[in-house]
């Protein structure tokens, strides 16, 4: 079967459709209205945990956004966008991907959440205060790599620029996040915003109509 990715505009789902495009791959695309699990309640039968994303190639269902980049790479390569076990940065890569989400998407959501996406009376102004400065100083581990190198791992792109790079995309579009950004993670974002799969996976998500509840 095509590979079929559940999507939600701007979420975590981008990372493997911005993956799926640097592969050149055929795939279809499901953009869903956001959060699905509370907008389109038919998506809870196809995945349970009502998360995005969710892959489904007809041998792996998936919901975490880097562990499909990293099983694409694998499994529809091969592709130097994956860092190999036998080459020297294969450790700085894998643990840049698992940093990617562990550590600086997780307090961008609670940011998100507790300062925007919650109703007023629900807001926790400190909440978001404390993980915004959680965010602000991971960040810096990203930008002391990036002082001298042009991408994260391996001295090319990789599935890791992929990771790292949509927790500074989100960043830059959420304006409580945003200031957090230092100029060499500003100009790197904008060398992964000239590439031309990111340029495709934009426009799938703007141009793949959202379903209807």
């Amino acid at each position: 079967m095509k590979p079929k990715l559940y999507h939600c505009r701007n979420a975590r789902s981008f990372r493997p459709l911005w993956a799926m495009e640097e592969l050149e791959m055929d795939y279809e695309l499901i953009v869903l209205p956001f959060p699905p699990r509370v907008h389109y309640k038919p998506y809870l039968d196809i995945n349970p945990l009502g998360t995005i994303p969710f892959f489904d190639d007809g041998q792996a269902k998936m919901t975490e956004s880097t562990g499909i980049c990293e099983y694409l790479g694998n499994r529809y390569g091969p592709t130097d966008l994956v860092v190999k076990p036998d080459e020297a940065e294969y450790g700085a890569y894998l643990n840049w991907m698992f940093f990617s989400d562990a550590t600086l998407t997780f307090p961008q959501t609670l940011v998100l959440r507790y300062e925007m996406l919650e109703p007023k009376s629900r807001r926790q102004p400190q909440v978001a205060d404390d993980y915004r400065m959680w965010f602000s100083g991971r960040l810096t581990h990203v930008e002391r790599r990036l002082e001298h190198k042009k991408w994260i791992a391996a001295d090319r792109f990789t599935m890791a620029d992929i990771a790292i790079g949509y927790a500074i995309l989100l960043a830059s579009v959420l304006p409580p996040l945003e200031p957090c950004i230092t100029p060499t993670c500003k100009a790197y974002l904008d060398r992964l915003r000239e590439r031309p799969g990111f340029i495709r996976a934009q426009n799938m998500q703007k141009e793949t109509p959202v379903v209807q509840v």
